[in-house]
């Protein structure tokens, strides 16, 4: 059983983490278009789970498939890219 300092020091360590989690807010200190971009992204993905469209949907899956295919550069493709390049949008 933890005695009472050691669970102040919990709770003090908590909020703590909580305070710079809150004050780092890494996404707020993106440039605008990284925000936006981030924004499509998230509304394309939420918009495929809604429709429950077939094939693949994450980058992972897209770049099996085009590793099956061996198509070349598909490592510094990303899920849009590798997407066009196998022809599924």
């Amino acid at each position: 059983m933890a005695s009472a300092k050691q669970v102040q020091a919990a709770k003090r360590n908590i909020k703590k983490a909580r305070a710079g989690a809150q004050a780092k807010r890494s996404i707020a200190h993106l440039p605008a278009k990284t925000r936006t971009a981030l924004g499509k992204q998230g509304a394309a993905v939420a918009k495929r789970k809604r429709t429950g469209a077939k094939g693949p949907r994450t980058r992972q899956e897209l770049y099996d498939e085009a590793k099956r295919r061996d198509l070349p550069g598909r490592s510094k493709m990303g899920r849009a890219e590798l997407a066009r390049a196998l022809g599924h949008e």
